[in-house]
């Protein structure tokens, strides 16, 4: 049987009631400064990428020499694997 976590109540917090609910808008209708707080990440893949994420084992050696290059050793190896198969 899985142990469950207690019941937290936090005065700063409280529970969320239906008037809450009711009162609340969707995110784009809050206040400019709110949504600026909660600005969108700007990580990830860029929309019409053509990158796929793959898990791949790579030597601790090749792998550290690509590393110690600095930033950008992940675009390197892809363009060496670019370069390999021609």
């Amino acid at each position: 049987m899985a142990k469950q976590s207690p019941v937290v109540f936090d005065d700063n917090n409280p529970e969320w009631t239906k008037e809450d609910f009711a009162r609340a808008v969707p995110f784009e209708q809050a206040p400019a400064h709110i949504q600026a707080a909660f600005a969108k990440s700007k990580g990830g893949r860029p929309k019409g990428s053509n990158k796929e994420q793959v898990a791949l084992r790579i030597d601790k050696d090749v792998l550290e020499k690509f590393r110690a290059a600095g930033p950008g050793w992940q675009t390197r190896i892809n363009e060496a694997l670019r370069r390999a198969v021609g």
